[in-house]
């Protein structure tokens, strides 16, 4: 992931980028730059390193002027984070700058070709070679830059979300998007385009998502253009009413977004389970799963695909269906659902979780299982993301925005959506007791409150940490249920502390893992006093 931010209208476009790049750094934090048009050129800071690293940079080198510019905060694939390998790019003439977002996969054997043809490069990026390309039908074939960016992806295999501009179209952005999301804000006679709506928020609400394969022309003063790159057919933009606003995206007094985000979670899992969750009558209500409930009584299996953190959600899932609902269900790794050929039938439904519903692999996989006849429900957490558009059926969380690097509310939302549905299931298939049906009803509306109340431990956890900060590696131990919160504790610590860590079923850790505890191990167990506790402790 990277971040995308562009803006073309009255405004000094610098201050916008800037801070729209800061909301998105949790989309990539290893190095950032920024491109303004100043009237009579491009001006142009990047560095390795955070957004307040590039502030820095932009004030020694005074890349302040403009009213249209770009700017970008990367996550390194193609060439190591340096400044050379950061975004923006410009080709080699100088007259376009591109950022982007995404992997170009055949970018190699383009960048031959190009270098046959005489194009040199500094970066090794595949994003230079894209910025070239387009440079080079331009100029060969006398195309204005709309239709050479939409050329040049035709050529190109992989996934994208760009912005290109060009010296000779001062009051033109272009962007196009494959595989990573885009978003378009409309304000009064100015344009925003990034990759989540947060850096405009402040400034509009209405905003254009592109879909995958679409592109647009961003022009000041007239309308947005919006095309297929591939039937080059005109598409008529639908703008959005965001559901979104400024106090979700500030930090609100907490020294990190992460923090807050944790400490968000008893309200956002009681959004998540508000309207749906009614213990004194004894119901759940979801109209994704009331709509399609024959559907689900019926499905042979359950297949669930998701990345990361999500596809930890699956696996508390997993145990949850089978248990309560007594429904077969299968978890994959979206990244690996889509590059096999997967045996999926008619009757089976798929289950495709993620926060963004813009995850590439997860809708590659929601289209190939839609293709195969299957029924898609999508549980995201974004109102109107492609995920929740792709899929026939679904489920909203409401953790809000997720600012932070590791996911923390939207997991735990994610569990409150996915243990509603397993409920709901075992209500109408009569796997469970009304007694045990209605007892779990009333431990999930007491769940906010127990985590409210695990948060005043902070104390305590602060000692805690203090103790093994500096452990090169640590274990992470669960049963049951707890088993894939282990994994996601491991991953967490990996993702924030850069500490190596793995997670296990507690009784595998005789299997191998004990070969690497010694007195300089920490292990991590998830021990509650209920089902496998003794097991667990022993």
């Amino acid at each position: 992931m990277c971040g995308i931010v562009g803006y073309i209208g009255p405004r000094e476009a610098y201050p916008i980028i800037i801070k729209g790049l800061k909301r998105l750094e949790y989309r990539g934090y290893d190095s950032a730059g920024v491109a303004l048009y100043d009237g009579e050129k491009f001006i142009s800071s990047k560095t390795k390193g955070k957004v307040s690293d590039l502030e820095k940079r932009a004030e020694e080198e005074n890349t302040f002027k403009g009213s249209m510019g770009i700017g970008h905060t990367r996550w390194a694939t193609h060439g190591v984070p340096n400044d050379v390998n950061s975004h923006p790019h410009f080709s080699n003439s100088g007259e376009l700058v591109i950022i982007h977002n995404g992997i170009i996969e055949n970018y190699e054997p383009l960048k031959q070709e190009l270098i046959k043809r005489g194009y040199t490069f500094k970066s090794d990026t595949d994003t230079e070679v894209l910025v070239n390309l387009i440079e080079d039908i331009q100029k060969n074939k006398g195309l204005k830059l709309g239709k050479a960016v939409q050329v040049a992806l035709n050529q190109v295999v992989g996934a994208y979300a760009i912005c290109v501009m060009d010296i000779k179209k001062p009051n033109e952005i272009v962007a196009a998007r494959l595989g990573s999301p885009l978003a378009i804000g409309i304000g009064e006679g100015e344009y925003f385009v990034a990759s989540d709506a947060s850096p405009f928020i402040e400034y509009t609400n209405n905003a254009i998502y592109l879909e995958d394969e679409e592109m647009a022309i961003i022009r000041l003063h007239k309308p947005i253009k919006i095309r297929k790159i591939k039937s080059d057919n005109e598409v008529s933009p639908y703008v959005q009413e965001l559901q979104l606003n400024l106090e979700q995206i500030e930090k609100g007094g907490y020294d990190h977004f992460m923090l807050k985000e944790i400490y968000e979670q008893p309200q956002v899992i009681r959004d998540t389970f508000r309207g749906r969750l009614l213990s004194d009558q004894g119901l759940i209500k979801m109209a994704g799963i009331e709509d399609n409930l024959a559907k689900f009584i019926n499905a042979k299996r359950i297949v669930i695909v998701a990345c990361g953190t999500s596809w930890h959600a699956a696996q508390v899932a997993e145990y949850m269906i089978e248990e309560f609902a007594r429904i077969p269900v299968e978890v994959e790794y979206a990244s690996e659902f889509r590059y096999r050929n997967p045996i999926i039938n008619a009757d089976d439904i798929v289950i495709a979780i993620s926060q963004s519903g813009e995850t590439a692999d997860t809708l590659a996989a929601i289209k190939l299982a839609k293709e195969k006849g299957a029924f898609v429900f999508g549980v995201c957490n974004v109102v109107g993301s492609s995920i929740s558009r792709e899929t026939h059926a679904g489920a909203y969380t409401h953790a809000g925005p997720e600012i932070g690097v590791a996911s923390t509310k939207a997991f735990t939302t994610q569990i409150t959506v996915l243990a509603l549905i397993a409920l709901r299931l075992a209500k109408a298939k009569g796997t469970m007791s009304q007694s045990d049906y209605l007892r779990n009803l009333i431990e999930l509306e007491l769940i906010p409150e127990k985590v409210a109340e695990a948060l005043l431990e902070n104390d305590r956890i602060l000692e805690i940490a203090k103790i093994y900060k500096d452990a090169p590696n640590c274990l992470f131990l669960g049963r049951g249920f707890n088993f894939p919160v282990a994994l996601e504790g491991a991953l967490k610590l990996k993702e924030i502390s850069y500490i190596h860590a793995e997670g296990y079923p507690a009784a595998e850790m005789k299997h191998g893992p004990i070969a690497l505890i010694d007195e300089n191990m920490p292990v991590i167990v998830i021990a509650p006093q209920q089902n496998h506790y003794d097991k667990v402790v022993s």
